[in-house]
């Protein structure tokens, strides 16, 4: 193995540029072509490839360096010896690599119908000039419209490759007549882009084959005027939804990040950067990501979708939200809302707009279960162990879910998985909003197991020490309002499940037996069903046959 220097390749006009974002560390086993940093000027960003394959032994380049063609960038352990010596013109083995056009490089047709029409103020042909070995890259953002005067040299679109984004700018000075592209096409050198009615008399005192290679590249021109026409950004080459009107310039963010960015669906110019100057990299993507995943935050377009707050409901057309001054009725007080409750009420929205929900209300005889609920809690009174009737639930729970299986599944698109384990959910109340603990295979374990486990959940979700693991994996959930009071309610269900039992205060009722009424203790249940996986006729026989079960536990071994 021998020890090879990587050095910038020929990057055109572009000295002392910055930069910007490291993409390997000593230690990194990198392949041909593969991007080791990205340097930014003016006008582009571009990352620099290596010429080969190897370890990297040492960066020489931290963020925020100026480099220069030639400069040592690396030090790398070859993957073979025969290419310890660098190619002397690095360019030609990037292929598509960040090499950037010349001066020298000058497509004919352009400054030929420039120089025509400059002298006599007619249209004027702009045409894509020398952007080095770039192959139908596509035009990611456009920076005026028909009808706007431009400069010489004033920016007109951006177009992006895998490897460097760049600005192409206006040959001539004048009014845009035509606009020959539009967001996602695809160009290459000597393509028409724009026409351009030049100035009468306003000829530049070069000639105009100099004028057309300044494109992407070159560094001295100043940057487009803020006011002289609104960047849009891509819609073809951008995730499924446009949340925002743009911002006016292009997310701080090299061509690969971008790229990955659209490959994830997320919207770039809601992203926050970590990087130098804000620059957004792709740890930021993937934690925006997640928190989107997880509920913690939520792209523009899915809060207007989800309407209310500062959302709206136009996305669904319906009316805007109404915004009230309420200070002017009387005083009040702003309150952050908890970050359970902001997860919570993301997540149970989205349920609750997706998931059809039908709830079936029926009252179950307890009275022979809780007074064996009571003997059982004087039997183990030393113990410390407490058993609540939400313990007895689970157990009933189970063995009606082994019954009827469909309501222990999930929708997978057009199929259902049944699931051959039994998780059960309990909702927690915590002084922080709802959580909801899972009883991992409630079928293995006995009532008193399971009243043990639920304290310790609970005491957990009361100090705020519930792990992700204590709230994952359920295959059904049980809501109980039991200490707290009401009669029925209608749980909204926890996807991805398809079925939720809520249960509130039992109560002692005269009940007729035959021959006369007898006072029972019944105990109201509310079952919420997702209808696109479960008919009424299920959903009625489930209830029934809870009830059962709780009016005599001796079912459960049946």
């Amino acid at each position: 193995m021998a020890l090879v220097e990587i050095k910038v390749p020929d990057i055109g006009d572009f000295a002392e540029v910055a930069v910007i974002e490291l993409l390997v560390k000593p230690g990194d086993t990198v392949k041909p072509e593969q991007s080791l940093v990205t340097v930014e000027s003016d006008k582009a960003s571009m990352e620099i490839p290596s010429s080969q394959g190897g370890v990297i032994k040492e960066m020489r380049v931290k963020l925020g360096d100026k480099v220069s063609e030639g400069s040592v960038i690396a030090v790398m352990e070859a993957a073979d010896v025969a290419a310890a010596s660098p190619s002397p013109q690095p360019s030609p083995q990037r292929g598509e690599g960040a090499t950037l056009p010349e001066p020298a490089s000058v497509p004919s047709p352009s400054p030929a119908t420039a120089g025509e029409g400059r002298g006599e103020g007619g249209p004027i042909e702009v045409r894509v000039p020398d952007i080095g070995d770039f192959k139908d890259v596509a035009v990611i953002e456009v920076l005026i419209k028909p009808g706007d005067a431009v400069k010489n040299e004033q920016s007109l679109i951006t177009v992006e490759s895998d490897k460097a984004s760049m600005e192409i700018p206006s040959s001539a000075a004048g009014v845009l007549k035509e606009l020959k592209v539009k967001l996602g096409d695809k160009v290459n050198i000597g393509d028409l882009i724009a026409v351009v009615e030049g100035a009468a008399g306003a000829s530049p005192s070069s000639p105009p084959a100099a004028q057309a290679p300044v494109a992407a590249p070159a560094p001295g021109p100043a940057p487009s005027p803020a006011g002289e026409g609104k960047r849009s950004l891509p819609t073809a080459a951008l995730p499924p939804h446009e949340p925002a009107a743009p911002s006016g310039q292009l997310p701080h963010a090299s061509p690969s990040v971008r790229k990955f960015a659209r490959e994830l669906g997320v919207p770039l110019e809601e992203v926050k950067g970590t990087g130098p100057k804000g620059r957004i990299t792709q740890e930021d993507v993937q934690s925006f990501t997640k928190a989107v995943m997880k509920g913690e935050a939520a792209t523009k377009a899915g809060a207007a979708a989800r309407g209310g707050g500062a959302g709206g409901g136009e996305a669904l057309g319906l009316l805007p939200w109404p915004k009230v001054d309420f200070e002017k009725f009387g005083p009040t007080e702003r309150k952050d809302l908890s970050r359970i409750k902001k997860i919570s009420g993301a997540n149970l929205h989205r349920n609750w707009v997706m998931i059809p929900h039908v709830c079936n209300h029926d009252d179950a005889d307890i009275t022979e279960l809780e007074a064996f609920r009571v003997q059982l809690n004087k039997e183990n009174e030393k113990s410390g162990t407490k058993v609540t009737m939400l313990a007895f639930l689970i157990k009933a729970c189970v063995a009606t879910l082994k019954k009827f299986p469909e309501f222990n599944s999930s929708l997978d698109g057009e199929q259902l998985i049944l699931k051959n384990y039994w998780h059960i959910g309990f909702a927690a109340d915590t002084p922080n909003g709802l959580v909801v603990p899972v009883i991992k295979d409630a079928d293995k374990k006995g009532i008193l197991a399971i009243s043990q486990e639920m304290a310790e959940l609970a005491k957990k979700a009361r100090d705020g020490k519930l792990s992700p693991a204590d709230m994952s994996g359920a295959t059904f959930t049980i809501s109980s309002l039991g200490g707290i009071g009401g009669r029925y309610f209608t749980p909204i269900i926890n996807a991805p499940e398809v079925a939720i039992l809520g249960v509130c205060r039992s109560t002692t009722e005269p009940v007729w037996d035959g021959k006369q009424f007898q006072p029972r203790l019944m105990l109201p249940l509310s079952l919420s069903w997702d209808h696109r996986v479960i008919d009424g006729a299920s959903a009625a026989r489930f209830n029934s046959y809870l009830g059962a079960i709780l009016s005599d536990f001796r079912r459960t071994m049946l």
